[in-house]
């Protein structure tokens, strides 16, 4: 089903100095000249859309060539000896997120696990497999802290009161928002964060797609504009 790439715990000099290689930013292109688009598609918290919202993003711009990746932090998905797990998806007939991935049109699709505050460890892992891709996607909020993208989209939903640290540290970098059209008027949330997300592009969505066309002319004209400055 997967190809799978385990870091153990081991503190040697050799990974010490990797680590202590990797920039502020990671930036695939400093790998190879092939990186021409990255998207991240982020959230408040579980179940707003976000996985759906990235695989008809990938349909419907079959142009692009994705490279997808999930991320995720929980310590149960580790073995014991590990601060991150990194596996390749093959399989597109699963019922995984990054098999959803294949079956939108990605050219490939990763999972990257690691442990709560382990997200630097993978860092050079990925940046390699990233240095690798045309176009890369993302699912992940805490990758804002070693990535700038292209497009950065936050996926909210106002009848959710739950909203995730990593997403309200990094919602003021979002180009757009993609808001769930609540099924009760009033929103569940304080008024600073209110006032934040009404002065972004807001691009309003419903389940199952989680996309509109305009948010998907949105998306491609931004990273059009950036193959015209490469």
């Amino acid at each position: 089903m997967s190809t799978t790439v385990t870091a153990r715990h081991s503190r040697d000099a050799e990974k010490t100095a990797e680590l202590r290689s990797v920039p502020s930013k990671l930036d695939p292109r400093t790998n190879g000249e092939s990186c021409m688009a990255i998207v991240v598609v982020g959230g408040q918290a579980r179940n707003v859309g976000k996985t759906s919202l990235l695989a008809n993003l990938i349909r419907a711009m079959p142009e692009r060539r994705w490279t997808a990746v999930k991320i995720t932090q929980h310590e149960h998905d580790l073995p014991a000896d590990a601060s991150y797990v990194m596996r390749e998806e093959h399989d597109a007939t699963g019922d995984t997120d990054t098999a959803r991935y294949l079956r939108a049109g990605a050219r490939r699709a990763l999972l990257l696990s690691t442990g709560p505050g382990h997200l630097g460890d993978a860092i050079p892992a990925l940046r390699r497999e990233l240095g690798q891709a045309d176009d890369v996607i993302l699912e992940s909020n805490s990758v804002l802290e070693f990535l700038e993208p292209d497009v950065y989209l936050a996926v909210l939903d106002p009848a959710i009161a739950d909203f995730k640290s990593s997403a309200r540290q990094f919602l003021q970098q979002a180009s757009a928002v993609v808001m769930n059209e609540p099924q009760r008027k009033n929103f569940r949330w304080d008024k600073t964060l209110l006032e934040q997300v009404m002065r972004k592009p807001i691009f309003r969505v419903r389940p199952p797609h989680y996309l509109t066309a305009d948010l998907v002319e949105f998306v491609r004209k931004k990273l059009q504009s950036l193959d015209q400055r490469a």
